[in-house]
């Protein structure tokens, strides 16, 4: 009897421990993964904010970059990490869609992480090679649905960014063109520059630098509004295409299992850094938008809804686990 009435002290007392661990969180460095290479969109996010994070914690936030196999192994690498509060990671939506072309995924997009917040969200760019006769989405649309087999498109492997935001584009004009995956940035533009890869759909910071010295022109970037990154470039549906618009969201998920009081800190933290106005500004230049009125909760759904749409999407177009 003292045993049971003892193990239900002990437990009533948990909330009481987590929120005690919350107070005094962090004692400790603080780990953010990110599942792609320096220079990625994801990985300018985890420096951003984990360079306000250390301010605020006095605590170094270490990035530690884990790319390959489309993010999966920056992504299992979290799934597997102690839930103890200290390991996080800056995810997109490759972390859903690879494990979703995996037969047997290292981890479930869903069950095995636990959701922080919402960070930013940011568009693709839709560029083409200079030699291509098109100047806005239209004519590319009529170019492509003239010959589907003669044209194709470049990505960095399946599941990546570039490859879905491709694939939304494909679905919204009616067309299939040849997937043409690369292992790296620079050879995926080199080839779209030479005019034996036809066109790409990269993130704005990614894209920005082919196409300010105009090896790429520009026709859309794939959002509501105009970019303010890039303002002279047309939205994707003021061009009359709605159904390509595909913004990249990124996010800091955590291991399952995470103390509430310690995710919820967390999470308040990297809010009030995104609200600050030269974060802001940061992100504007990278062609970022702040999700400045996300919460745990938000970040969840968004995250489930996602899950969902990608569901569809792979089998809509027919890609098949590997």
């Amino acid at each position: 009897m003292k045993r049971i009435v003892s193990m239900c002290f002990a437990l009533a007392l948990l909330p009481v421990a987590f929120l005690v661990s919350a107070a005094g969180f962090p004692e400790r460095p603080i780990r953010m993964v990110v599942p792609l290479p320096p220079g990625s969109a994801s990985d300018f996010l985890a420096r951003t904010v984990g360079a306000s994070l250390s301010e605020t914690y006095g605590q170094q936030v270490v990035v530690d970059n884990r790319p390959g196999a489309g993010g999966l192994i920056g992504s299992a690498l979290l799934a597997k990490a102690n839930a103890d509060g200290y390991t996080y990671a800056m995810v997109a939506p490759p972390h859903t869609v690879g494990a979703l072309l995996q037969k047997k995924p290292p981890y479930h997009p869903l069950k095995d992480f636990t959701a922080v917040m919402e960070v930013a969200s940011i568009p693709n760019i839709l560029a083409v090679t200079p030699g291509l006769p098109v100047k806005n989405v239209q004519e590319l649309v009529a170019l492509l649905k003239s010959d589907p087999a003669r044209y194709n498109y470049a990505s960095l492997g399946v599941g990546t960014l570039a490859h879905i935001a491709a694939e939304i584009f494909n679905q919204a004009a009616g067309v299939r063109t040849t997937h043409v995956p690369f292992k790296v940035v620079p050879d995926a533009f080199s080839e779209t520059a030479s005019g034996r890869v036809h066109y790409l759909l990269f993130t704005v910071p990614t894209a920005s630098p082919v196409v300010r010295d105009g090896r790429l022109r520009p026709l859309a970037v794939t959002s509501e509004k105009r970019n303010p990154a890039f303002p002279e470039i047309p939205s994707i549906v003021e061009q009359g295409l709605p159904a390509a618009q595909s913004d990249g969201w990124f996010g800091i998920l955590a291991p399952a299992g995470v103390p509430r009081p310690v995710v919820s800190r967390m999470a308040a933290d990297v809010k009030g850094i995104i609200n600050r106005p030269r974060v802001r500004e940061a992100f504007a230049r990278q062609g970022a938008e702040a999700a400045v009125n996300s919460d745990p909760a938000a970040f969840d759904r968004l995250m489930k809804a996602e899950y969902q749409r990608y569901v569809k999407l792979i089998k809509d177009v027919g890609l098949t686990p590997r």
